[in-house]
């Protein structure tokens, strides 16, 4: 394969960009760049590096020679300034050489065609960079780990030594060897337990669904969106003491604990005959079904509102917030929460108010996060092993119990990445980020 390169860092400004090299012949291009190559691989060093002969900047190496690599060939990478303009010659540093720029995921799709990565294992490597939260790292870092693949390995071993047995009956049977005894049914029935209770470990990823949203709702002067830009900890809303003031949808996103979540704020409710306030107005009624949960911001007792959105409302989980509590006099009024925006009183309880309202994401014995492809191929291996299971009980015929079998272990050879089909790689692949 041809020497590749990426910029493995954002390409914008920042203290350091970091580039990946790969591929045969790339470790003989370091006296060219360097001047000097590293006195020994794996071991990082200070190099000078250029261009036509001139410095372009002092940067960072660190040399890795096949296999001992990410993706299993030489390969090196450099540290260097974030610059703008020291990306932009090192990249021309690199082609000078041949080198060609590295297309998404390209780096871990080696690493599986060197045997260095299973599929799954590839797959998880995303998993690991798109995760955004605690929980959904750890259920990652598990597959990247390779426990989840030992455990397929495992279970794929454990269906051979049944395959085994059930083919030697088949060829030798009339050779007084003993394959096919009482304990075979009884073993094919706890490896299916075994694969069942495997299955049951893993988190499908398709089940975490879009990110959670958090639509903030109240009528006018409430200070909703004071107490939205609080949630923020920053000035993304426009506040004013004009009533109309969000005319639009504002949206920002929010971390908290192991949990983000989108928070969207809308345009005050109310009756009015200014066009462009009705139509913010109508589209904060529109968008209250998409949301997950509604916060609704008053600044009295009054919650008329609540009422009049009463069929909107039906079947949402609704967070009833009071504002500006620091004003006094609101210690017996009943709300879900009792905040002031001005001084940040309440906040805490009413951040874990939000993430209570979004129930537990994962459940409580996930151990690998998933995804569909994996699901489905567990699935059809658990439907050849049970077909095999009823055959064997039954006495049947032992040669369509022995192809079950060999269909069902195949189903994990695809799911790790034996004799996977290029098209499917070509799929899983393509989602990777540029210099992963």
């Amino acid at each position: 394969m041809s020497v590749v390169y990426a910029l493995a860092t954002p390409p914008a400004k920042s203290a350091i960009c970091v580039f990946r090299v790969s591929g045969e012949g790339c470790l003989d291009a370091l006296e060219g760049l360097f001047k000097k190559g590293p006195k020994e691989h794996g071991f990082f060093c200070v190099r000078d590096m250029y261009l036509n002969n001139e410095i372009i900047d002092s940067v960072g190496l660190i040399s890795f020679k096949g296999p001992k690599s990410y993706t299993g060939e030489d390969s090196f990478e450099v540290y260097g300034h974030g610059g703008l303009g020291v990306m932009g010659l090192m990249m021309d540093a690199f082609q000078s050489f041949g080198f060609k720029e590295a297309g998404p995921g390209e780096f871990t799709k080696r690493a599986f065609l060197n045997n260095k990565l299973s599929l799954n294992e590839s797959e998880s490597v995303l998993d690991v960079i798109n995760s955004t939260s605690k929980k959904e790292v750890l259920l990652a870092s598990q597959s990247l780990s390779g426990k989840f693949t030992k455990e397929v390995f495992s279970i794929s071993e454990a269906i051979d030594a049944i395959r085994t047995r059930v083919e030697g009956e088949i060829d030798f049977s009339d050779e007084d060897e003993v394959f096919l005894d009482d304990s075979l049914v009884s073993d094919l029935g706890l490896l299916i337990e075994r694969l069942n209770v495997f299955i049951q470990g893993c988190y499908n990823k398709k089940e975490l669904g879009a990110k959670k949203t958090v639509l903030f709702v109240g009528p006018p002067n409430s200070g909703k969106s004071s107490v939205f830009n609080r949630l923020l900890g920053f000035e993304r809303a426009l506040v004013s003491d004009v009533a109309g003031t969000t005319r639009d949808l504002i949206e920002s996103e929010v971390f908290y604990n192991d949990l983000s979540f989108s928070v969207i704020d809308s345009a005050g409710i109310r009756s009015t005959e200014d066009k462009i306030e009705s139509k913010g107005i109508d589209f904060t009624v529109d968008s209250i079904n998409d949301a997950d949960v509604i916060v609704a911001v008053f600044e009295n007792t009054k919650v008329d509102l609540l009422l009049e959105l009463e069929d909107e409302l039906k079947d949402k989980k609704v967070i009833s917030v009071l504002n500006k509590i620091d004003l006094g006099g609101f210690e017996d009024a009943v709300f879900d929460s009792k905040v002031s925006a001005k001084t940040g009183q309440g906040f805490d309880q009413f951040k874990t108010l939000i993430k209570d309202a979004f129930g537990e994401a994962y459940k409580k014995d996930s151990v690998y996060l998933v995804r569909d492809r994996h699901i489905k191929l567990f699935n059809l291996c658990l439907e050849g092993l049970n077909n095999a299971y009823e055959i064997l009980q039954n006495n049947k015929e032992m040669e369509i119990a022995a192809e079950e079998l060999k269909v069902s272990r195949s189903r994990l050879d695809d799911l790790v990445g034996r004799k996977t089909p290029d098209d499917v790689l070509g799929d899983i692949f393509s989602n990777f980020c540029i210099g992963k």
